[in-house]
């Protein structure tokens, strides 16, 4: 008997791996509309109420991406975006920040926990499942730092790159300027200031009228009060000639 051929098992592979992301939210709808929406996507969604049992369930299962609210009553988004990017073996992970307010303020903090995207709430679960896929695309290989470089610089979502600035010239003199801190190129149009706009000149008003053209509106309107008294009086005539005729009538029918 000739001895049988062990087949080793079939191993998942980047085409057929289903991705693990994990929402975290207080919201109880808000997890159950994220879950039934990403199902259709082929995409495992890990539903946590609050940051400490999603930390948890990190260890058991790793997260491919991590959607978290920013304010929560425990542990704030932020914290929870640290910590990921802090922890050697998540680092890598992409974490996408959702707030119902953004501004300079928010995204400036967002950029400090090296988060990876940040989102307005409310938004349709179409957007989030778009910019979530986006942040599971495979990365290309980022060039080799050279030696003498000092800081590091961390790879932000296009939200966070900086809006490209127009080339100055600058004195040979001059020293380098300070690199323009990045915050998203989304709140730029928001808090730029606003072009000066300069007033439209009032329409030249209408002179006011003349004595004489006061004089002649008086007159027209008193010919106007006469007029309508004369047909108030003519209605008041018809109305009691028709009067007269039904007492006639009437009269006319009873002697018949």
């Amino acid at each position: 008997m000739s001895e049988a051929m062990m087949v080793p098992p079939l191993e998942e592979t980047q085409e057929n791996r289903v991705p693990t992301v994990y929402f975290i939210d207080d919201s109880a709808t808000m997890r159950e509309v994220i879950k039934i929406a990403f199902r259709r996507e082929n995409i495992q969604v890990i539903t946590c109420a609050d940051a400490a049992s999603a930390l948890a369930q990190f260890e058991q299962t790793k997260p491919d991406a991590v959607i978290t609210d920013v304010i929560m009553p425990d542990t704030d988004g932020y914290s929870v975006c640290s910590q990921i990017k802090e922890n050697p073996e998540l680092r890598s992970t992409p974490v996408l920040l959702m707030s119902g307010v953004v501004n300079k303020s928010v995204a400036d903090k967002a950029v400090s926990v090296k988060a990876d995207e940040l989102i307005r709430k409310p938004f349709q679960p179409q957007e989030l499942i778009n910019r979530v896929k986006a942040l599971l695309e495979p990365k290309s290989p980022a060039p080799v730092a050279s030696t003498d470089r000092t800081t590091a610089t961390s790879a932000l979502s296009n939200l966070f790159a900086p809006p490209p600035a127009a080339p100055r010239p600058t004195a040979p003199s001059a020293p380098p300027t300070a690199a323009e801190p990045a915050w998203p190129r989304a709140l730029a149009e928001a808090i730029a200031p606003q072009p000066n706009v300069q007033p439209q000149a009032a329409a030249p008003s209408r002179p006011a009228p003349s004595s004489h053209e006061l004089q002649k509106l008086r007159v027209e309107i008193a010919r106007l009060e006469l007029l309508v008294k004369k047909l108030q009086t003519e209605l008041q005539i018809e109305r009691q000639y028709n009067q007269a005729l039904e007492t006639q009538i009437q009269t006319l029918t009873r002697i018949e």
